[in-house]
């Protein structure tokens, strides 16, 4: 009898090691992953420490590693191009904050649902009598938008030949020119654009309308090339993403992270203010 509890226990020992989540595991226990250096509440640069992301996404992505027992390392790789070449290439394992771009599914695995949906939104002054109920509304006005948006391809489409648009360098400047009345509106991101009127202290000036005029998602995208690229991980992060919004966790992070950032943009200006 105490050979066969022996041999049970080996058999049971055994069956644990060969299980998927094991398996997966040792073959893949750290994930590097990267993003956008400049794209708050969602992921930039600590500036504490600035080989390092952070931000709602990997804020998320932490959260789904850690209950898969992974361990992940958010770095910063420079501009989002740049970040895309480390991932295409394997030597970074995943993207947190990629479009969906048909040219990149050869390169790269987009799982499903996206990490976040990046509303976009008429943002125009307190003040303005524009009148916005649909897209055929924005045709009459002068409007700008980041050069950085990453906006879906058939809103491009639209936009390009029905609105008029003025580009940006960035959103910093896109809500300045709409504060100054040399634009009537901004397309810009629901939390995007939030987190930059509060860190501007435009808080009380601009305003954002009800209706998205775009929602592109922001996706987790897995590298071909990566050694951490198998069927498990896969369905594991697809079904973390599925059950996250159930949650409310999404929401929760942020929030938190609109406001980390805008702390943060707040400090050299108090600083100054002190010297």
């Amino acid at each position: 009898m105490a050979r066969l509890g022996r041999v049970a226990t080996m058999l049971a020992c055994a069956a644990a090691l060969l299980s998927p989540a094991v398996m997966a595991i040792g073959k893949c226990g750290r994930l590097i992953a990267t993003g956008s250096p400049d794209a708050p509440p969602y992921s930039w640069q600590d500036p504490k420490d600035p080989r390092h992301l952070i931000g709602a996404n990997v804020d998320l992505l932490r959260h789904i590693a850690g209950e898969l027992g992974l361990s992940v390392e958010v770095l910063s790789a420079g501009k989002r191009d740049q970040a895309l070449a480390e991932v295409r290439s394997g030597r970074m394992d995943l993207l947190i904050d990629a479009p969906l771009q048909v040219d990149q599914l050869t390169a790269m695995d987009y799982l499903h649902p996206p990490v976040q949906l990046n509303e976009y939104l008429v943002w125009t002054r307190h003040d303005s009598s524009l009148v916005y109920d649909s897209l055929a509304d924005l045709e009459r006005y002068q409007g700008s938008v980041s050069e950085k948006a990453r906006l879906t391809s058939a809103f491009e489409s639209f936009a390009k030949a029905r609105l008029k648009l003025a580009p940006a360098q960035n959103l910093t400047q896109a809500f300045q020119k709409l504060v100054l009345g040399q634009v009537d509106y901004v397309l810009a991101g629901r939390y995007s654009g939030m987190a930059m009127t509060r860190s501007l202290g435009m808080e009380n000036d601009l305003i954002a309308r009800g209706l998205p005029v775009d929602g592109p998602g922001l996706y987790l995208a897995l590298s071909h090339n990566s050694a951490c690229n198998d069927a498990w991980l896969r369905g594991q992060l697809a079904k973390k993403l599925t059950e996250l919004p159930s949650t409310g966790f999404s929401q929760t992070v942020l929030q938190r992270n609109v406001e980390r950032w805008k702390e943060q943009s707040q400090v050299p200006v108090e600083a100054a203010g002190k010297r």
